[in-house]
């Protein structure tokens, strides 16, 4: 560990590296990075409660314990390897080594994707990312799982799927980078792997009990959880992508500009669709639409200009919306439509990132050098964005695929639960507790829940 000092004027810090060489740092670029972090961070119980507002109530406590337990366990798998082998600096062109192992000679010196701040800094700040990519996916183990088992899956999963992908778009030396793709925030290492990864779940798991059924076409049972889960994903997305100019600048400042407009516009666009077909003003519709939105701005972030955000929010909109029709037409249970909302939109937004980045929008944060998209007449950059995302799409849902079937195989870590569980619902078969004090009695119960009302007696 080498020498910190902080110059006078309080601006700056200057860090002596293990070389003799000195550096200096920011001190608003770190605070800005920081404030970033813990933005990202509520991102993640905010799924948990949008996820948990969708579902039925006999499930509602199940998805808040997904949401927390997989940070947990991602923040243990980051600090052991997944920093190392998502971002090391001998990195080969699909993963990298484990030179960073236990974050061993990560502190001051600069991260390895920017000299602007140190490398301790950005792994707690990518940590973040790492932990919500994994709490979107398991969004598909919803009201059919044993939660013991998604322990497992999301250190594996994590390992094997995401920093993979992660390293190939964000380490320098990945394949997908030195190609020229962009994804400013994460279209490709965190939407469409998510989103191939509940497409692979919701496979291997199959359809819930009453499936096609009346039984299954219920509404949310809480709103107000959709509503508060919508506030801190959109709030926490500042970070997301602002934070992803790695430095207080304006760039950092255009991304919340444009994520704003692309959440406003295609919740609007979301609702307005709903509303043409049941006459009702949906806050659930407007809430889908502003996370299609976000999520389809998020690649494009830091490269297009401001009113190309309005046209990335409504087809992220419309465009989801109408993928929620895909589950039907290939008869799969994916009841949160994760794939709709997240592989699709990321896949959307990846797309116009290739259509509208300029090169300018990207130097804004004065050091950033990319020929742009078509807008720049760069046509092969539509190529680069098409070529990653389909690369992620193959590699998240086989690898997927084959980590639920090995565990299916594995004792002990078996995903699919049994049907009495289905009946009975997560929260009471598999934690013993309830998102609220009052829980109504399922009709599936039937003559058994009658027949243990009298016996209590």
């Amino acid at each position: 560990m080498g020498n910190t000092t902080y110059e006078s004027t309080g601006d700056n810090i200057q860090a002596q590296l293990p070389d003799g060489s000195t550096i200096v740092y920011n001190m608003g670029d770190i605070a800005w990075v920081m404030t970033s972090t813990a933005l990202v961070w509520l991102m993640i119980p905010g799924i948990g409660f949008f996820y948990s507002g969708l579902l039925r109530r006999k499930n509602a406590a199940s998805m808040l314990w997904v949401s927390v337990v997989v940070l947990a366990v991602v923040s243990i798998q980051w600090f052991f390897w997944g920093y190392s082998l998502t971002y090391s600096e001998g990195a080969g062109k699909y993963i990298g080594n484990l030179k960073h192992f236990g974050l061993r000679g990560v502190f001051e010196q600069p991260s390895v994707n920017s000299d602007r701040i140190p490398a301790l800094l950005f792994c707690i700040f990518q940590s973040m990312f790492a932990a919500f990519t994994p709490s979107l996916a398991f969004g598909a183990v919803a009201e059919r799982a044993r939660l013991g088992p998604i322990i497992v899956l999301t250190f594996l999963w994590s390992t094997l799927v995401y920093d993979p992908i992660a390293c190939w778009n964000w380490n320098s030396r990945g394949w997908s980078s030195r190609m020229g793709s962009l994804d400013f925030a994460g279209g490709t290492p965190v939407h469409i792997t998510s989103g191939s990864a509940a497409l692979a779940i919701s496979l291997y798991l199959g359809k819930r009990r009453g499936y096609g059924t009346e039984r299954l076409a219920y509404k949310p049972h809480n709103t107000s959880y959709v509503v508060v889960g919508t506030v801190l994903l959109w709030f926490g997305w500042f970070g997301f992508n602002g934070g992803s100019a790695l430095g207080a600048n304006l760039r950092a400042v255009r991304a919340c500009v444009v994520t704003n407009l692309a959440a406003s516009s295609g919740g609007l666009a979301w609702m307005l669709w709903d509303w043409r077909i049941e006459r009702k003003w949906s806050i659930v519709g407007f809430c889908s639409g502003a996370i299609s939105g976000l999520v389809c701005i998020t690649p494009g972030a830091g490269y297009v200009n401001i009113p190309f955000a309005v046209l990335f929010g409504v087809l992220g909109g419309t465009l989801c919306n109408w993928a929620t029709k895909i589950k039907f037409f290939l008869q799969y249970d994916d009841c949160l439509d994760i794939f709709a909302a997240h592989g699709i939109g990321g896949i959307v937004g990846n797309i116009c990132t290739g259509l509208f980045a300029q090169a300018a929008i990207a130097a804004a944060d004065g050091r950033t050098i990319i020929r742009g998209g078509w807008l720049d007449r760069h046509w092969a950059q539509l190529g680069y964005q098409l070529a990653g995302s389909s690369a992620a799409i193959g590699y998240s849902f086989f690898m997927t695929t084959a980590i639920v079937w090995l565990m299916h195989f594995t004792p002990g870590c078996r995903l699919r639960t049994d049907e009495n569980s289905e009946i009975f619902g997560m929260d009471e078969t598999w934690m013993g507790e309830y998102a609220y004090d009052y829980v109504a009695v399922d009709p599936e119960l039937g003559p058994r829940s009658q027949a243990q009302a009298r016996s209590a007696q």
